[in-house]
């Protein structure tokens, strides 16, 4: 079959198609709504895997992250709490973090932090922010990159300098109009000079909310030695730490000092931890439950057999929400797969229908000289014209759609253009593939019948 009768088949198809608007239209309805289903469907998984691809860099990979716990003992008014004060635990402090260094194998970085809640002052600006201590292993571990400056020193590490790296937050609001490396900032009681600007990162409130994370752009980081030497060190003996593990406080005249015993006990918690928050990063992925047991029970023995702390590993919990996301999808797929199926055999329904009522055209056309490859050429192009035309409406509706649930389910979608090829692919091959029966049916009628069929 030549170009000429290709092209003649083609315009005869549009013509029966173009006449019979309403029917091809209610013939596609099955390929519009299944090829919308396969984009929307397409675009959700999309989303979801990349927001817990983008939540996984945010935790970091094969990190083990340890906090403590404040301990908040339940007793009956009247009863003895000496049992309680003879487990007395030193907290979670930098010992430990030296003690897991040296004792358990596979450790890649540890990453100490130590979190305050404070304020920054610049030009008479004041604004709530996080003083975040830390080593260089929490840039690596947190995957920060610089965009300007420079890390801490060792030395300005080993002496608690007062120096800082900012978010990129922090020098929107503060340092707008200028180059922050070398200028100071007030945080807190103390002035720190910065040295260093990270990139912006981009942090969902969904990730917020999943992970117990903090939008990082605002905070403020030092050596962890600085906040030590410079602001808190929860781990020095002091007068209320004896009073809160003892029942008695030391105080100290020139007379020299007295010891006193509290008349009422202030029950409310105190957080006794040098640190507040622990980051320990496994050289593989296998090692994780491993080395976050060993971590558990090397934790309580240095702690005297309290539980004051908590171990998570959120790569694992990611990745039991990716099995479960990928699980929606499948469920997501098989719907959008029936809908195609129902589609196509609306087709094949249809123009099984248009044969019927078409017979003495078809017997007509076989009459003057028409070949059955012209006949099944031409009821070809109508089925697949039907399912291509429903394809590119049902891109256009699953595009919608995609966008649709991203702005009022607030969930994330993402539409690639492979989605788009693949279901107007299928659309195409449906309506080639259901309209075979329906043409070779055309094509073999007898034309002495066909002519005196009424």
């Amino acid at each position: 079959m030549d170009k000429k009768n290709i092209l003649s088949n083609f315009y005869i198809a549009l013509e029966a198609v173009l006449a019979n608007r309403v029917r091809s239209l209610l013939t596609a309805l099955g390929i519009i709504f299944g090829v919308a289903a396969v984009i929307a469907m397409l675009a959700i998984g999309n989303g979801a895997q990349k927001e817990i691809l983008e939540q996984i860099e945010l935790v970091g990979v094969n990190n083990i992250i340890i906090e403590p716990v404040i301990e908040q003992v339940e007793q009956r008014l009247g009863e003895s709490d000496d049992e309680d004060k003879s487990k007395f635990s030193p907290g979670l402090k930098l010992l430990d973090v030296e003690n897991i260094k040296s004792a358990i194998p596979g450790i890649k970085k540890v990453s100490p932090e130590i979190l305050l809640e404070t304020y920054l002052i610049k030009d008479g600006i004041r604004r709530s922010s996080k003083l975040v201590g830390v080593e260089p292993a929490y840039f690596d571990v947190a995957n920060f990159e610089m965009r300007k400056g420079k890390m801490f020193s060792q030395m300005q590490l080993e002496k608690g300098m007062g120096v800082c790296i900012i978010g990129s937050g922090i020098q929107s609001k503060f340092f707008p109009r200028e180059d922050p490396i070398g200028k100071r900032i007030k945080v807190g009681n103390q002035w720190l000079e910065v040295i260093g600007v990270l990139k912006e990162r981009y942090i969902s409130q969904k990730a917020i909310e999943n992970l117990g994370i903090r939008d990082y752009n605002m905070d403020v980081y030092t050596p962890i030695n600085t906040v030590l030497l410079r602001y808190i060190n929860r781990d020095l003996v002091t007068g209320s730490g004896l009073k809160k593990n003892f029942g008695t406080s030391i105080s100290f005249g020139r007379g020299g000092f007295s010891i006193s015993v509290p008349q009422q006990e202030d029950n409310t918690p105190k957080n006794y931890h040098q640190i507040d928050r622990l980051v320990v990063q496994v050289d593989q992925s296998a090692k994780l439950n491993p080395t976050a047991d060993v971590m558990a029970r090397m934790l309580e023995r240095r702690h005297f057999g309290v539980v004051d702390f908590q171990i998570t590993i959120p790569e694992l919990l990611l990745k039991q929400q990716q099995r479960t996301q990928n699980i929606f999808n499948i469920v997501l797929a098989a719907i959008a797969a029936i809908s195609l199926l129902v589609g196509g055999i609306g087709i094949m329904n249809i123009m099984l229908a248009s044969v019927m009522e078409r017979i003495k055209e078809i017997g007509l056309r076989l009459a003057i000289g028409a070949k059955s490859v012209d006949i099944v050429t031409q009821f070809l192009f109508e089925a697949v014209m039907i399912s291509v035309s429903g394809g590119i409406v049902g891109v256009i509706l699953g595009i919608v759609l995609a966008y649709a649930v991203s702005s009022l389910a607030d969930f994330p979608t993402s539409i690639s253009a492979s989605s788009i090829l693949i279901s107007f692919g299928v659309a195409a091959t449906v309506g080639l593939v259901f309209g075979i029966t329906p043409a070779r049916r055309a094509a073999s009628q007898d034309p002495i019948t066909s002519l005196r069929h009424e």
